[in-house]
This record gives C-alpha cells, structure tokens and sequence, in this order.
C-alpha cells in the first residue's frame, strides 16, 4: 500500500476520501485554494499545500500546481475524486509521467469513454443495449434535421464531451431542435468537444431517441487488476433537476429482479470493453412501462452517490480504488441488503434551484441509526460561488424502503443549516409527495413539482 496519497480535489469528497486514506494508515496530503483555507477537509488532512487563488483554473486546475504540491510532499498517488480532473485524461498521464500512482482507471479508458459517441458505439459492438442515435458527431443543424427525421421525434440532444446533464435538451419538432442543438453547441464549445479534426468543423452533437418516462439507473462496476469487473448493484438517480441529480437510492424501486440481472450483466460487458480499473459507473436510462434500458454513459471515476452503495454493501468503495491501484485488490463479489437513500443539500434556492452561497451561522448535522453525513462545511466557514454549490450529502440507511424514507424524514428535518440558501426544505417537500413516496416517478418528476 502506499505511504501518502495526495487528494486532488475539495470540499465534501476530498474530506470523505482522507477519511479512509487516514483510517488505512496511509498519510493524507491535501491541496486548496484561498477560498477554502478554513474548510474541514485541509484541517483533517496529515498535510495541506495551498495551490494558488479561488478562481480554479488558478488552482485546483492549475496541473503544473497540483503535481508540484504531490512532488514536494512526496506523495506516491494522485486520488482525483470527482469533478475537476477525475476524468481528464491528459492529467492522467501527466501523473504518471510525474512517477506518481493515478488511483484511476487508465487514460486510454478515459479517453475511450469520455466521448458520448465513441461510447455509446463502443457499447454497442459490446453487446450493450442502446438508443437509436446518431454513430458520427453531428456538427450543424442542417444535419441535425436529417439525422432527427431519421431517428424519429422526439430527440434528446447533448454534447459529445461533458458531463453533469449540462447543455442537454429535448426536441418534439424542428423548432425546439434548433434550441436545443444552439444550447448543445455552446455546451461543446465549453467542453472543447468539436467534431473531425478541430474545432473549426463545428460543434460535436449526439442526437438519441429520447425515451418518455424513462428512469436513471446506473450500475457501481470495480474493474480488478487481473482484469475482473465486477457489479456491486445499481442506483436510481431519476431525482434530476435541469438533467443533474438530486436524490439517489438503491435498490430501483423502478426496475424488476430480472432487468436488475440484465443491467448488471451488461455492466460488466462495458467494464471488460474497455478493461477498466478502479471504481467506475455505468448509466442507463430505464423504459419503466417496458421493462427495458439502453446505455447512457459511462462515468470513469467515484460518483457524488457512491455512499448509497457502500450502506447496502458494506464496502468501503475509497478503500477499494487505492488497493486497487496498488495493485493489492483481489475480485469479490457481495449481495446488497437493505435500502439507502441519499440526499444532496446544496446551498441552493429550494424552488428555483439557484445557487445562495454566503456564511453559515448554524450547522447542525443529524445522526441516529442508519444516518449517514459526508459534509464538506461547518458552521463559520463560508460557501463561496467560486464552486459547485453542495454542501453535504444526507444518507439514511433501512432495512426496508420504507424504514429508510422514514428514517429520511426525520434526518431532513434535523438538519439544520443558517446563513446560505439550502434545499433542505425541497428534500422534505420530495419525502411527502406521492410518487416519490411509492416510488413511482421518473426523470420528470422535479419539472412537475417545479411547474
């Protein structure tokens, strides 16, 4: 195992992967900017470097930055968490030509994965189930339209490159295609995702058929180092507002014993395509009235939900990414018990959804059996707007679905946050409404709650 790992990252998840860093014996290096020099995570770090000013392209991605802070603490691996350059892979390789250990799958599987395209074709000769789309990038509008009337409306349009359902949208006609591809387009330009050799051809586009009432079910996958992939259950993350996720739970209550198998199966197809290492996430949309799914994307790195699935599973998923890139893991496999549930508290408007930052006065965590709190803030320090708004992620844990939406209820109602705005009053709102309580509900459910 290694002697230090350096976390490249902020806040909740950098807090969370020193946590088990530590806990393995293992001495845990910390990088932060100005803006967070009084967060929880650089004080419970054995050693902290400040990288540079708030502004991220200044600090946390500031490459050169970040590598010199692991050289001159001697660090031996890079954990990247989430965000930022989790999925980069020219950062990747940059660590590794630094001598250092990236606690990641490889740059090529990134690389493999990272474009929605690429993907979603690679998937396919994999055998893995996906939507009508387009298989080349489309880079105007013109081919747009053609490829639409061929696939047939409506059309989920999205850049090829990105992540976090930014620039998403969905097209009934030709004139909400031509929104939605404008929207796309500057979602691609952000990401320097263009098409052909550069970006002069024009924005990379991928058109899919969009499926009505469909579910977000991903698969947690650890690819071992003798090649193995295995599946450690799925989560459903259909709780979306503007196509990001809000709340999380496993097992679907949306999807039967035998498409559970199937997804699984498929799951661990996609991970062995690719010959993935580490913990990774395979997204799927879910047709709930027909029993079916198609691939979304894959995620090569931790998720924001990856709690949910070590409380059924009782494995440490941290844990396993270092020994894993140590080279210490061997395969096994687990049947998930219980039900878990998780709860993004963003500092955020609880209607309109807009970011609030500002000092917290009062932080009041809850606790009690099967509660679980990953936070990145506590009560004098400040969220800034420099940065992803969440605050801190409310698990709760039960040995049925609903011992845990119980148990949820009173966890939302303890928690008490004074001084930023925070949707902890929309968590409690979700708890209550029917179809979240029945757990029959769909990516749309947020909009019809927010009509």
């Amino acid at each position: 195992m290694f002697e230090s790992v350096l976390v490249a990252n902020r806040g909740e998840i950098a807090r969370r992967v020193i946590r088990t860093v530590r806990r393995m014996g293992v001495r845990a290096i910390a990088v932060y900017s100005e803006a967070d020099a009084d967060l929880p995570f650089v004080k419970e770090a054995d050693e902290a470097v400040l990288l540079g000013p708030a502004n991220p392209l200044q600090s946390y991605l500031d490459a050169d930055k970040v590598l010199e802070a692991a050289r001159a603490t001697g660090a031996q691996a890079v954990h990247p968490g989430y965000g930022f350059f989790s999925e980069n892979a020219g950062f990747a390789r940059a660590v590794a030509e630094a001598g250092l250990v990236w606690i990641g799958p490889s740059p090529e599987a990134i690389e493999r994965m990272g474009d929605k395209i690429n993907a979603r074709n690679l998937m396919e000769a994999a055998g893995v189930p996906v939507a009508a789309g387009t298989r080349e990038p489309v880079t105007d509008l013109e081919r747009a339209v053609a490829a639409a009337a061929e696939i047939g409306y409506p059309v989920m349009v999205k850049a090829a490159g990105g992540g976090g359902g930014i620039g998403m949208g969905v097209a009934r006609d030709e004139a909400e295609l031509a929104r939605a591809f404008e929207t796309a387009a500057r979602a691609a330009a952000r990401f320097g995702a263009a098409g052909g050799d550069g970006a002069s051809n024009g924005p990379a586009i991928l058109l899919e058929r969009y499926i009505e009432r469909a579910r977000h079910v991903e698969v947690q996958i650890l690819g071992f180092p003798d090649g193995t992939v295995v599946a450690l259950g799925e989560r459903d993350c259909s709780v979306q507002r503007r196509h990001q996720k809000v709340v999380e739970e496993t097992p679907s209550p949306g999807i039967t014993p035998a498409l559970r198998e199937r997804m699984l199966a498929a799951a661990v197809r996609a991970g062995e395509a690719v010959g993935y290492l580490g913990a990774g996430t395979v997204e799927c949309l879910v047709d709930a009235d027909a029993q079916d799914f198609v691939f979304l994307e894959m995620n090569t790195r931790l998720q924001v939900e990856h709690p949910v699935t070590e409380l059924v599973t009782g494995v440490d998923l941290v844990e396993q990414q270092l020994r894993i890139a140590a080279g210490e893991a061997e395969p096994f496999s687990v049947a998930p018990s219980g039900h878990a549930i998780e709860f993004r508290v963003y500092a955020e408007d609880p209607r309109r959804f807009l970011p609030g930052p500002g000092k917290i006065d009062v932080w009041e965590e809850p606790s009690g059996e099967g509660v679980r709190v990953d936070s990145g803030y506590a009560a004098g320090t400040a969220v800034t707007p420099f940065y992803d708004p969440l605050m801190a992620k409310l698990c709760v844990y039960g040995r049925t679905r609903d011992e845990a939406l119980e148990r949820a209820r009173k966890a939302v109602a303890g928690f008490q946050v004074e001084g930023p705005k925070n949707n902890l009053p929309f968590c409690a709102e979700l708890l209550e409404h029917p179809e979240f309580a029945a757990g029959d509900y769909d990516t749309g459910l947020v909009s019809r709650m927010r009509a």
